[in-house]
């Protein structure tokens, strides 16, 4: 028995021996890695030493950092009746400029990142024309001419400013009663046969397919010329009702084309009928300006209630058999980039709750396209419950979903005039920070690539140098840096191409990436 304890003693003794001879052997041979390694961890901290770096945004999967927010923050320049632009008919160029700045600065002021400006009120034009005339709000006459393209200047201006532009057209509405001339070229003067008198108003024809293939034409023009981010349409489709002298409403006059329609053989009712008209209409535009550019964004802000449902307390004006306006189908359809709503409501009026039906129409959105809802900046004061403080809470309650994360203020002269301290409001307490609009994931464009990245330090700073690669192009830069204190970042539009960041700050690593105007970001 004992014999068996020696010889296990023995060739644990032997296996000692072995591994230490393995041991000795394995660090000669590894002698050469370590120096490499030794190398390699210098030249990293080389890199991070102060001094020039390039390519900083190269990082480890391990790594996180604050994400840059997004939301759709923007407002309704309206130049009909001149409400927001121009102040007044008439003005000269130098103070028409003057007033575009003045927005885009209060806009940049209050955080937001988008703009919809008004560039045919009524089959005429707020830009250089070219089916229409010169608007009649802008130089005092309809079809009197100037050197300044309002819609240029703008574009220009806000994209220096990160800010982006959709235009927005009234489709059909040719004629308003707050303008008092008529150029020769007017759409009423030179097609006659599809411009209807209605009431105060003239209005194109929904159900005549020359007036749709007119207001596409135009439309399309528009696309093509100005670098325009989104084309965006209003609530006006079929108009609101007018009165006769007898207080009775008026009948819109489409008899002839219903006549035309029954004679073919159309088993459509009236209202189908004319809501088929606007369908068509809308879809077609749609197609079409993304024929011309696939990245286009197109919005569409209808009247705030669909139907009325009791079933979710929802009452008032029935827009689908008013206006003949199935907004709804065009959201669950996906004919719409972003849809709407003007929820012109304050919280605690009964039977057109905001949250209630801001809810109603998230729901409806099968398709999970944007439901940015429309506010009543313009309605602060107006009761004792419509305050800036209403308009904050109906902020925070579209950030409980993605999809709603967004909103858009009527009008810009609501913000300008500081209703109810709406200023401070939106800056101190709904907009602290500066956001990038949320992802429109479904429209097909030229992936942005992240940018050439080149990093200087010395004593006072750290400078980031950047440069678009590629053939996507980015609408923003978004610097990230990783401090003292942890991640931070910085919004820039794509026309700033340098940050200068305080050395104290003690900034280990800068990410930059590229943004484009759809919101897709290059990789980190």
């Amino acid at each position: 028995m004992s014999s068996k304890p020696q010889k296990y003693f023995l060739s644990n003794r032997r296996q000692k021996l072995v591994l230490a001879l393995v041991l000795v052997l394995s660090m000669q041979a590894l002698a050469p890695l370590k120096a490499t390694a030794q190398l390699m961890m210098g030249s990293r901290k080389k890199a991070e030493a102060p001094g020039e770096q390039t390519n900083p945004s190269r990082r480890s999967k391990k790594e996180t950092f604050q994400q840059v927010e997004r939301e759709f923050r923007a407002i309704w320049i309206a130049t009909v009746d001149n409400i927001d632009f121009p102040s007044q008919k008439g003005l000269s160029q130098d103070q028409q400029k003057q007033e575009l700045l003045n927005i885009l600065d209060l806009a940049e002021s209050l955080r937001l990142n988008a703009i919809i400006f008004q560039v045919r009120p009524m089959a005429d034009a707020i830009y250089k024309p070219g089916l229409e005339p010169w608007s009649e709000f802008l130089t005092g006459k309809m079809g009197r001419s100037q050197e300044l393209d309002p819609l240029e200047f703008l574009v220009a201006e806000a994209h220096k400013r990160g800010i982006l532009v959709h235009a927005w057209f009234n489709p059909y509405r040719a004629y308003h009663p707050a303008a008092k001339t008529m150029s020769d070229d007017h759409v009423s003067k030179i097609h006659p046969e599809f411009v209807k008198q209605y009431g105060r108003y003239m209005w194109l024809d929904p159900t005549d397919p020359d007036a749709r293939d007119w207001s596409m034409k135009v439309i399309s023009d528009v696309v093509r010329r100005y670098d325009i981010d989104g084309v965006h349409f209003d609530d006006y489709f079929y108009p609101y009702k007018e009165k006769d002298a007898a207080g009775r409403d008026i009948e819109f006059p489409d008899d002839k084309n219903w006549q035309a329609y029954q004679t073919s053989g159309g088993k459509l009712s009236r209202d189908d009928w004319r809501r088929e008209n606007v369908n068509v209409f809308i879809e077609s535009v749609g197609r079409e300006i993304k024929k011309i550019k696939p990245e286009i964004v197109y919005g569409i802000s209808p009247f705030g209630i669909w139907k009325p449902d009791a079933s979710k307390e929802i009452s008032g004006f029935n827009a689908y058999e008013q206006l003949y306006a199935d907004s709804r189908k065009w959201l669950q359809d996906g004919t719409v980039d972003y849809l709407s709503p003007q929820l012109y409501w304050e919280t605690a009026r009964k039977g057109q709750s905001f949250p209630v039906l801001l809810d109603w129409w998230r729901a409806q959105n099968v398709r999970n396209r944007f439901v940015f809802p429309g506010v009543a900046a313009y309605r602060i004061g107006s009761t004792a419950t419509f305050t800036a403080a209403e308009i904050a809470g109906e902020i925070e309650k579209t950030r409980e979903d993605a999809i709603t994360r967004g909103a858009i203020f009527f009008s810009e002269k609501s913000l300008r005039n500081d209703l109810g301290g709406i200023q401070k409001e939106l800056r101190e307490n709904i907009y602290r920070g500066t956001a990038i609009i949320p992802n429109f994931s479904w429209i097909r464009t030229e992936p942005v690539r992240s940018p050439k990245v080149t990093i200087k330090r010395d004593e006072k700073f750290v400078r980031a140098n950047f440069s678009e690669r590629g053939r996507g192009k980015a609408f923003w830069f978004v610097v990230y840096a990783n401090d003292k204190d942890g991640w931070s970042y910085s919004v820039l539009s794509s026309s700033t191409t340098s940050i200068a960041l305080a050395a104290d700050r003690k900034i280990e690593k800068i990410v930059v990436t590229s943004v484009d105007r759809l919101g897709n970001e290059s990789a980190h």
